[in-house]
């Protein structure tokens, strides 16, 4: 704790007292910037001011945040003064701050030097001492801050509080790292040093709201600046920057996390799209085919079975690719939800996965009504046969509709998915003895003149193409939940730049193993804009592969989050929240436009948050956060 004796310091000898002036006055200001919080003040002199105890009350009542109690606020006699300064002393010391040789007479009498002490011990306990890096604190933890922001500048070297800063480039280094808008250090004349400091405390002043306790000959003009002066002057550098650091903070969380709903919108908005799209193609075929009229014709009968193969092979096969990349979409959308911890997304009515079902169903049935209208006209055979057949057949469709459903209704966390995935693979795998089964009938329907089928509308080509699609969505489903395992803790990524990590791996890895070469992962982390010398990537990769000739997905991409990481949370988008609004119960469309948010992302977040009621000028952000996230 700060304290100490304040009668018995070597820098306050009698020969020595040009420090006095100097802390008077920027003590003064310090403590007038303060009272200005409760429109209080001006002092012209706190080492006089501070004699009937009132104005010390109100300092240590604002910066202690709490009461001191009643007090006499127009003291006359001494014996009140003194009463009044006993009550702040003692409040004081009630925060463990040890003032030793000092009473409530030597600041009644205005004892300067004790009161600049007092004050002093003041500041560091309520401005300094709750700075702290790498361990240290107060004095060492405000230089190490210094020293770290100002590194980068070749000029300035900052080692004390007191000649470090004469020529005034320290100040403007600090400014300039952080706001670099505010002035350009490169234009800066080194030599200037009235100038540069000069430029430092006005810009500080007019731009960051940090008071001017310094004047430019309190730095310049003397053979060495009062360490305590300075110290206090960029103790306030070090808190308007650090608030400035949390605002900034607080928007890029917002931004990333108005990203990351942008991306699960337009997913969803697509999936609706294709869907509504799908079905009425679907149904518009089956309407067209309740309106054919048939004849007794082969040749008339042969062309309309013709018709039909063809829709099978292109329109059809068009459709079953879609209506698999349908599933999986669903199933990606599911599963990034899951990964972003939001609520599960929900289908309008008439597009759900069920609703897409029936509707896949009656095409089946409407495709087996037609095709057999057809049939009764060109065939006239082994009915025992084309039983066989359309068993089968079928057989092997129910078993890739049962998988496509289940892959389509896949929920949950990404390891019951991927259990279910690869539980899919093993049942999908007897399909190939199944379909030599199917090819051999189809090879003795051929031999028996028999090209048409009254039990099914599965030809061995259509189920081959199905299967295969189906595998390869399945195998593609696998791949895309390992990897979204993968990634499920770096959530503070935007989507943008793990789309770019993951799309960067696919390209590269060609054979689609998910295994990266060497060769093949340098060319990714080329791509992304990651280069090594030849002997810093043989160490990485050294490091990496663990004696394996090949990187895994895995490794790829935690590697590349090492470079990148941060999180949103809804913890820290609650507190990003508090930041923007001040600590209000509801955020302005000004508090997001003052936070650096894109126009976008305040036009999604003001669109979907509810309006606050409170102020029907606000938007009631913990509304919108519960309705977002899971609980």
């Amino acid at each position: 704790m700060p304290g100490g004796n304040l009668r018995s310091n070597p820098r306050h000898s009698p020969a020595n007292n040009s420090w006095e002036a100097v802390q008077s006055k920027t003590f003064t200001k310090w403590v007038n910037a303060r009272l200005s919080e409760q429109s209080l003040g001006p002092l012209e002199d706190i080492c006089k001011d501070f004699s009937d105890g009132t104005a010390l009350i109100h300092l240590l009542e604002i910066i202690g945040d709490a009461s001191l109690g009643r007090f006499n606020h127009s003291p006359r006699m001494r014996i009140q003064k003194v009463e009044n300064v006993n009550l702040a002393l003692d409040f004081i010391r009630s925060r463990k701050i040890n003032l030793t040789n000092i009473g409530a007479e030597d600041i009644v009498d205005s004892n300067r030097k004790l009161i600049l002490g007092m004050i002093w011990i003041i500041i560091l306990r309520f401005t300094i001492e709750d700075i702290s890096q790498e361990g240290l604190s107060a004095m060492d933890g405000l230089l190490l801050w210094c020293q770290r922001k100002t590194a980068p500048y070749e000029e300035v070297n900052v080692q004390d509080f007191s000649y470090s800063w004469q020529d005034g480039l320290a100040f403007c280094a600090l400014i300039h790292r952080h706001r670099p808008d505010l002035l350009d250090y490169n234009a800066l004349n080194k030599r200037d040093f009235r100038g540069n400091t000069a430029l430092a405390f006005d810009v500080a002043e007019r731009y960051l709201g940090i008071p001017r306790l310094l004047d430019v000959e309190d730095v310049c003009d003397v053979a060495k600046p009062d360490e305590r002066s300075v110290m206090t002057y960029v103790a306030q550098y070090f808190h308007a920057f650090s608030s400035l650091s949390k605002a900034e903070t607080a928007g890029r969380r917002l931004g990333k996390f108005a990203d990351v709903m942008q991306s699960v919108f337009d997913m969803q908005h697509d999936y609706d799209a294709r869907v509504s799209r799908l079905i009425a193609a679907v149904r518009a075929q089956q309407k067209d085919w309740s309106h054919t009229t048939f004849e007794a014709v082969y040749a008339k009968a042969r062309q309309q079975s013709d018709a039909f193969n063809k829709y099978k092979a292109t329109l059809k096969r068009s459709w079953t690719h879609e209506k698999i990349e349908l599933d999986t979409l669903l199933g990606n959308i599911q599963t990034k939800r899951v990964t972003y911890n939001l609520t599960p997304f929900v289908p309008r009515p008439g597009l759900t996965p069920q609703d897409l079902e029936a509707v896949w169903n009656e095409l089946a049935a409407a495709e087996v009504r037609h095709r057999k209208t057809i049939n009764q006209y060109i065939r006239q055979s082994r009915d025992a046969l084309q039983r066989r057949y359309g068993a089968e057949a079928n057989g092997i469709q129910s078993v890739l509709n049962s998988i496509a459903h289940a892959l389509a209704a896949l929920c949950g966390e990404l390891d019951d998915q991927l259990a279910t995935v690869k539980s899919l693979i093993s049942k999908a795998r007897p399909l190939g003895a199944a379909l030599k089964r199917l090819s051999d009938l189809e090879s003795l329907c051929a031999e028996a003149n028999i090209d048409e089928h009254d039990y099914t509308v599965f030809s061995v080509s259509d189920l081959e193409y199905d299967t295969e699609m189906t595998m390869k969505a399945l195998e593609k489903k696998a791949l895309f939940i390992e990897n979204q395992s993968a990634v499920r803790n770096m959530t503070n990524l935007t989507p943008a730049q793990l789309e770019e990590f993951e799309s960067t791996f696919r390209y590269f890895d060609r054979d689609g193993s998910n295994l990266l070469s060497d060769s093949e992962f340098r060319a990714a982390l080329d791509s992304l804009g990651h280069s090594f010398s030849d002997d810093e990537f043989a160490l990485l990769y050294e490091q990496l592969a663990c004696g394996e000739d090949m990187i895994t997905f895995e490794v790829y991409i935690r590697f590349l989050v090492e470079l990148t990481e941060d999180q949103t949370t809804p913890e820290q988008l609650l507190q990003s929240f508090r930041v923007i609004a001040g600590d209000k119960e509801y955020v302005t469309h000004e508090d997001l436009r003052l936070s650096d948010l894109s126009s976008s992302s305040i036009t999604y977040l003001l669109k979907d948050m509810p309006v606050s009621d409170v102020d029907k000028h606000g938007y009631d952000y913990l509304a919108y956060l519960r309705k977002v996230f899971q609980r």
